[in-house]
């Protein structure tokens, strides 16, 4: 068991939510799943017999998913980050998360629960920490026009003179 483990929360679709995470990323799967009995009914408002917490792993990183009702909401305070190492990667992934939701901007996109993603290339911190600050500002410029973030756009800013 990990030390720390994402705790996420939803209305009454965590279930729906896993099953679409775990569709989308590698070394992902569905754990332990408890459901609300009548005492948890009388607290959560959620049914007895309803997905109370849905145990998971995506990419080897373990999450729980929660319904508890409408009372909370995510927002861009917390994301998640997808390190990509080529294009095809950003664009997969861009596409699978965005898909009934809402892509935003540098990289950001909120999926169809309203949960933050940042679809990154691996290189964007590397040409973003460049000894050369003119490259690197051209590089945060270019990237600030950008909604999907593009690599090859990205390294033809650092090029620019």
């Amino acid at each position: 068991m990990q030390k720390i483990t994402p705790f996420l929360w939803f209305d009454n679709q965590a279930e729906q939510a896993v099953k679409f995470y775990t569709s989308i990323f590698r070394n992902s799967r569905i754990g332990k799943i408890a459901r609300y009995d009548e005492a948890g009914e009388k607290v959560s408002g959620q049914p007895a017999g309803s997905v109370m917490t849905v145990e998971f792993e995506l990419a080897g990183q373990e999450f729980v998913a929660l319904n508890g009702g409408p009372h909370f909401k995510f927002t861009e305070a917390i994301s998640f980050v997808v390190n990509c190492k080529t294009q095809a990667e950003v664009d997969k992934f861009w596409k699978k998360l965005s898909a009934g939701g809402k892509e935003v901007q540098c990289g950001w996109l909120k999926d169809k629960y309203g949960l933050s993603w940042q679809i990154v290339p691996t290189v964007l911190a590397e040409l973003l920490s460049d000894k050369d600050a003119a490259k690197s500002q051209r590089v945060m410029q270019a990237m600030l026009k950008m909604v999907k973030l593009d690599i090859k756009k990205l390294k033809q800013a650092a090029k620019q003179k």
